[in-house]
Parts: structure tokens; sequence; C-alpha cells
């Protein structure tokens, strides 16, 4: 019996899938607890319907992550911070503050757990953050640590 996945199932396969499975297995288990459907043609017509907008919704998608990546490039930020008079700085910068800057000089809202610093800030200078939309998608932001 073949089934279309309606949510993600151990061992089977993941939302969306066609699979094959045993009758009873489909008949008893699956489709009464609404895992899966039977794979006729009207709920057939209806998986490719969902993936076509899926496949849509990706890209739209896709073009937003673009154009906030040479929005990220385009030129540094800065970030200001308090300093000693040995030149470091109180404490280190953190995604948190880093998203700041990307909101308030790019605006962009970037979630801070997306935001991993490549090395510890400590110091005036210039530094790299990656930045990970997800699926593959990275990109590395420079930011400029200045005196307040």
């Amino acid at each position: 019996m073949q089934v279309i996945l309606l949510q993600d199932v151990e061992n089977l396969g993941h939302q969306n899938d066609l699979v094959t499975v045993k009758d009873g297995y489909g008949r008893n288990y699956l489709i009464p607890r609404k895992l899966a459907v039977e794979a006729n043609p009207s709920n057939l017509k209806q998986l490719e319907q969902r993936k076509k907008a899926e496949r849509r919704k990706e890209e739209a998608l896709l073009a937003t992550i673009a154009q906030v990546k040479e929005a990220l490039q385009a030129s540094p930020l800065r970030i200001g911070a308090k300093v000693g008079t040995s030149g470091k700085i109180f404490g280190s910068v953190t995604p948190v503050q880093i998203a700041q800057a990307i909101k308030s000089q790019k605006g962009y809202e970037i979630d801070r757990r997306r935001i991993h610093l490549l090395e510890e800030v400590k110091e005036l200078g210039v530094y790299t953050a990656r930045i990970d939309f997800g699926k593959g998608n990275e990109v590395d932001v420079q930011f400029e640590v200045v005196a307040e």
C-alpha cells in the first residue's frame, strides 16, 4: 500500500513523502492517527500542489536572504564599546550587540542565536561574525569595534 505522510514518522519518512508500507500498518496505524493518507489520484494531486507551493515559498525566502546578504556585506557595522586605558574593552562584544547594530544600522532584525562570533572580541578593531540563515545559507559580516 502506498501512503503520503502528513507528518514526519520515525524510521519511515518525512512529511509529504510517498512511501510503501504493509496494508495493515497503513490502515490500522498511520491513517487512523492522521499520520498519512492513502495515495489515491486526488491525494497525489494535492501533494503536487503542496510541493509547488513549498518550492515557491522557498524561492521567495532565498531571494530575501540574498537581499539581506548584500546589505550586510555592503559596509562594516560599527559597534561602540567602553574602553579602558590599555585599549581593551570592558567585557566583550556579544551576538546580542551585533543583532542590535544590524537592526539600527541596516534595518534588518536577525535573531541573536543565528549569529556566531569567529573569535572573542575583547579589543578595538575589525572582526568577523558568521550569520547562519539555515539550509546552508551563511554570510560573514565584518564589524568594527570603536570607542564610545
